[in-house]
């Protein structure tokens, strides 16, 4: 009877310890398994050098989205960007989405600011004011080769 109850014990507390590692995983992951709190805007960018997905969509320095999905938009040769936005953040249609650099050499991330507009973007809206990092080699070579 003893022997039944102890091990009764260590499986209710190996099952505990499971669902605890699935949930952390399910958390620190970001992963949505239960409703959807984000939506989808886009952006065109003339080069997304640098950008990958995962990286911090920002606003006025605090996290407000990442990006989900990066591609060429093959007739108009330029990068596409897909961000996935936390609901409650509302974005109007002249907000400008740039790419930066956290840091001298860092990781690349996109920076709104904020327009004067009254119209918002819905679920799927394209974002029309983007603004291309600056790339570092670009300019270093320019400036070897005289070109500045």
């Amino acid at each position: 009877m003893r022997k039944v109850s102890t091990e009764t014990v260590v499986g209710l507390f190996v099952l505990a310890g499971i669902i605890c590692v699935g949930y952390l995983t399910i958390h620190l992951g970001k992963m949505e398994i239960l409703g959807n709190n984000t939506y989808t805007v886009y952006g065109r960018f003339e080069s997304a050098t640098g950008l990958t997905e995962g990286a911090s969509v920002e606003m006025a320095g605090v996290q407000v989205g990442q990006v989900s999905d990066i591609s060429l938009d093959k007739e108009r040769q330029v990068a596409v960007v897909e961000m996935k936005i936390e609901k409650g953040i509302d974005l109007t249609d002249d907000v400008i989405a740039s790419l930066k650099t956290a840091g001298l050499i860092g990781d690349k991330f996109i920076k709104f600011t904020p327009g004067g507009s009254d119209i918002l973007l819905k679920d799927g809206d394209m974002i029309t004011d983007t603004e291309s990092g600056v790339d570092l080699e670009e300019l270093i070579s320019k400036y070897v080769f005289g070109d500045v």
